[in-house]
């Protein structure tokens, strides 16, 4: 007699030989001419032109980042909209703090400034503030060493 584990890992085993045997099969079957056009990587219909190794700005995919964790989210409030007057009070209020932390977030990722498609603009420095420093721990340096 089989446990549920068992029938659970008998349909894996199935599941797995049956890819197996599709794909070689589907091997088997299928003809083999490659051409130059078949063998050329795919890039939406468009010639290739230039290194496939081209430096992007890392912000493109920050904000495709949070784009899909902002978007996942509130994909949430939509099952909440419909339902929280069966809930009550609480269903409203579950909602509602969930409304809350996800402002929370989007605020920290405004004020951090990842929203932001330009680079920031660099802070002035003080270049006298920054000798003085400068030099004043080069003296304490060269004090330290001769001790």
């Amino acid at each position: 007699m089989l446990t549920e584990f068992g029938k659970i890992f008998i349909f894996i085993l199935v599941a797995i030989l049956f890819t197996i045997i599709a794909i070689y099969a589907a091997k088997l079957i299928r003809p083999s001419r490659p051409t130059k056009e078949k063998l050329d990587v795919y890039e939406c219909g468009e010639n290739i032109e230039g290194t496939p190794w081209v430096k992007f700005n890392i912000r493109f995919y920050v904000v495709a980042l949070i784009f899909l964790i902002f978007d996942v989210e509130v994909v949430l409030l939509f099952p909440w909209a419909l339902t929280y007057q069966d809930y009550g009070i609480y269903g409203f209020l579950v909602g509602i703090i969930f409304l809350v932390v996800l402002g929370l977030g989007m605020a920290y990722e405004w004020r951090k400034g990842d929203l932001e498609w330009a680079r920031p603009t660099p802070k002035k420095v003080d270049v006298k503030f920054e000798k003085k420093n400068l030099l004043q721990t080069n003296s304490q340096i060269n004090v330290e060493s001769e001790n």
